[in-house]
């Protein structure tokens, strides 16, 4: 068998040995992490999370060292907004970034040895680095895109939220007791799940003010903020809460009809991409195939 018929088995040898001393390691690296740091996997989390969860671990653990300060504070910000601090710390997010860029660069250089019969290591190593940077920034990009749709449930359920909170003040409810049957009749999601959090502070003995504060802190919404200082400001100066509330849930009301309209004018120029790529094409060679067969046919 020539050199050249061997290359092939002994990249892909080459690979699976890389492959299993990096498992072996990161079980004996995960070994010596203290039970404490091993926390049981999240359930919230995809499916590609919690298979790369064991080695995220183990990359968090042995590089805590390399988060600042600023990069903590920025990760705990974007937790709370996806509503994943309960789940998920800074250097843990730190260790999936490690943990994702280790197996991208494992499968891009373990693909490009066996891809060619005579390969460079060096373009073979450089390929490996520019995938494995590149594929770092998947979780922070997953959190962000858990922001995007924890926000849009958000701003969804909030016009029932503050009707339902208007007609219970309306009808001789406190506030407490007004917000207690928004979170009892209200859909399900994330103001929900703030709220009745919320809820749960105030019985514990903070104060309502505080509370509210933290929620619209912890969702992080213009909407939801202008609603708790109004809340906050109006029971605070005695004021009567009934007109404050429908006017907060008229203005939410017409602000999502606001967005509807513009998500449709929108439809028409995000449609123009596929018409001309897909669409158009597939048209004209229809309209165009009779006309060449009868061209070719006088031709002939």
């Amino acid at each position: 068998m020539s050199e050249t018929m061997l290359l092939p088995w002994v990249a892909s040898a080459g690979a699976g040995l890389c492959a299993a001393v990096i498992a072996w390691l990161a079980m004996r690296s995960l070994q010596a992490v203290p039970p404490q740091a091993r926390a049981a996997r999240p359930l919230r989390l995809p499916l590609w999370w919690r298979v790369l969860w064991p080695l995220a671990m183990v990359c968090s653990w042995h590089g805590r060292g390399l988060l600042s300060w600023r990069r903590r504070r920025r990760l705990e910000a974007l937790l709370r907004q996806a509503g994943l601090q309960a789940y998920l710390e800074p250097h843990q997010v730190l260790g999936m970034q490690g943990a994702t860029g280790l197996c991208a660069a494992g499968t891009a250089l373990s693909g490009w040895l066996q891809s060619t019969d005579q390969p460079d290591i060096g373009n073979a190593l450089l390929f490996a680095a520019v995938c494995g940077l590149a594929a770092t920034i998947l979780p922070r990009v997953w959190l962000r895109d858990q922001v995007r749709a924890r926000r849009k449930m958000v701003l969804r359920s909030l016009p029932f939220v503050l009707d339902m909170t208007t007609l219970c003040v309306e009808g001789g409810l406190n506030l407490h007791g007004a917000l207690q049957q928004a979170v009892d009749k209200g859909p399900d999601g994330p103001l929900r799940e703030e709220l009745q959090r919320a809820l749960g502070e105030t019985r514990a003995g903070m104060s309502r003010a505080d509370a509210l504060r933290q929620l619209a802190q912890r969702l992080d919404e213009p909407a939801v903020r202008t609603w708790v200082s109004a809340l906050i400001q109006a029971e605070s100066l005695g004021m009567n809460l009934a007109p404050i509330l429908r006017a907060q849930a008229d203005q939410r009301r017409a602000e999502r009809f606001l967005l509807a309209e513009k998500l449709a004018l929108q439809a028409p120029v995000k449609m123009l991409l596929p018409l001309i790529a897909f669409i158009f094409p597939c048209t004209f060679i229809i309209l165009a195939f009779p006309i060449a067969m009868k061209l070719m046919e006088m031709l002939a």
